[in-house]
């Protein structure tokens, strides 16, 4: 047989090299399109057609709207103290170390090595020492792939912080204005108790002088008793609330901030004006289905690479000593370098296997991020509906409040004049503080739909007006 000349070798060797650059250019997997259609205006933004520009919140810093410095302060401090969000950083540093170390991989690596080992035919031994090298090509959208498993898991660990930060600002506002509620329904009940020992003692001195009954008296007496039961109501919630803001700032035992006294929180009237489309970059959860597509691509990229042969460059330095009867004249270095070639043959059906799992991963993560993007518009507009529902109810208790007082007010006229006696005012007062009661627990009603619209739009609020008087 004739043996090939150079020139052949150089020319086979030629056309191997280029139809393995030209596969190794073969597209990477294409990014899906994501679904994003979503509602052009709000169906349920409260009182949009009725608003007047005004001042509104920083987007960032949406509690202030309801201007009470000791909830600022105890924001602030959850921020710099939780212990889900430190967490969350944690595992943000750690996603981000991996991801550095994810990028690496295709670059040259050099490692050191020694190794003993005996003759085949046991008469001496050998130690070897040298350097080995490898660099893998990321060729057929390997690197690429595997840039992008490395940057949505990345991505995923800040879309986690941005969660916690969202969860944990909500949690101490929520925690904060059930204490202040909760403060404010034990005052009004404690006025209830009073009047409602005044009116026991108009029942007695009325019975004293034979100007009641018994009957009236002892009614009196079990509304006290009722009173005074119901007056125990909010000390429980009282606790509760203070404990759960202790465990958010990660404290042992709640601190002044906390155990102090304070009005309830009060909201502006506030209107909405935003498109939903600016939902899809606020909401944590949109933004994970979106990195989950990212990273089942990649996974999609890394599966179709695997069909295709891996490729790299090796070299190594290698030097091996006998140790019984040459150890002063060492072996010289022996130098090797070569492509390195891992072809899949019998188990390339299982990697096709695998190829179509992700390839149906794939499809599912966009089905997902387009059940994420519906969800959100959805909890946005329930939000919204019920954030409509309580400011109708607040106006319509304050104007219930301001009836009462000012029939509470007439009532203790009348009495300066002799027209009304000290059951008629005590029956208006307590009637005033019944309104006050109900007007209190649909403020806090208030406050708890506007927390709730917060985290439906993922921690910034859309642009808010005041609204017009």
């Amino acid at each position: 047989m004739r043996r090939a000349s150079k020139g052949a070798i150089v020319r086979r060797a030629g056309a191997l090299v280029l139809v393995l650059g030209l596969a190794a250019c073969a597209p990477a997997v294409k990014l899906p399109t994501l679904p994003d259609k979503v509602p052009e205006k709000w169906r349920s933004a409260p009182g949009a057609s009725e608003a007047a520009p005004g001042p509104a919140p920083d987007l960032q810093t949406w509690w202030r709207a309801f201007n009470d410095p000791t909830l600022d302060r105890l924001i602030e401090r959850a921020l710099a103290e939780n212990l889900t969000v430190a967490q969350a950083h944690l595992r943000l540093r750690g996603a981000r170390a991996l991801q550095h170390q994810a990028s690496t991989k295709f670059e040259p690596h050099l490692s050191f090595h020694t190794f003993a080992e005996p003759d085949p035919n046991g008469s001496t031994s050998y130690f070897e020492i040298g350097f080995d090298a490898l660099w893998e090509f990321g060729f057929f959208g390997r690197g690429l792939a595997n840039e992008r498993v490395a940057a949505a898991d990345a991505m995923t660990a800040e879309a986690d912080v941005v969660a916690a930060r969202v969860s944990i600002i909500a949690e101490v506002a929520r925690s904060y204005s059930d204490l202040r509620a909760a403060q404010a329904r034990a005052a009004i009940l404690d006025e209830v108790v009073a009047a409602r020992r005044e009116k026991t003692r108009l029942a007695e001195t009325l019975s004293s002088l034979r100007l009641g009954t018994q009957a009236e008296v002892d009614r009196a007496q079990a509304e006290v008793a009722q009173a005074i039961a119901d007056a125990s109501e909010p000390q429980p919630a009282i606790v509760q609330a203070q404990e759960a803001l202790s465990v958010l700032l990660a404290e042992d035992t709640p601190d002044a901030d906390i155990t102090a006294a304070g009005p309830p929180l009060q909201l502006p009237p506030l209107a909405v004006a935003q498109t939903p489309a600016d939902l899809l970059r606020t909401r944590p959860e949109i933004r994970r289905a979106e990195l989950n597509v990212l990273r089942a691509a990649g996974e999609l990229g890394l599966a179709r690479a695997d069909l295709y042969p891996k490729l790299a460059l090796g070299g190594s330095l290698t030097s091996s000593t006998r140790m019984v009867g040459d150890i002063d004249h060492p072996n010289k270095a022996i130098p090797a370098i070569g492509p390195v070639i891992d072809f899949p043959l019998f188990d390339w059906g299982a990697r096709h296997d695998v190829f179509d799992a992700r390839s149906a991963a794939l499809s599912a993560a966009v089905l997902a991020y387009r059940q994420s993007v519906l969800e959100g518009v959805g909890e946005a507009e329930s939000a919204l509906a019920q954030l409509d529902r309580q400011q109708q109810r607040t106006r319509a208790s304050s104007s219930s409040v301001a009836a009462f007082e000012h029939a509470a007010g007439s009532a203790r006229r009348l009495r300066e004049f002799g027209l009304a006696d000290g059951n008629d005012m005590a029956a208006a007062g307590l009637a005033a503080a019944q309104a006050r009661l109900e007007h209190t627990q649909a403020t806090h009603d208030l406050n708890l739909a506007f927390i709730a619209l917060y985290k439906s739009f993922g921690g910034a609020l859309p642009p808010l007006q005041a609204q017009a008087p």
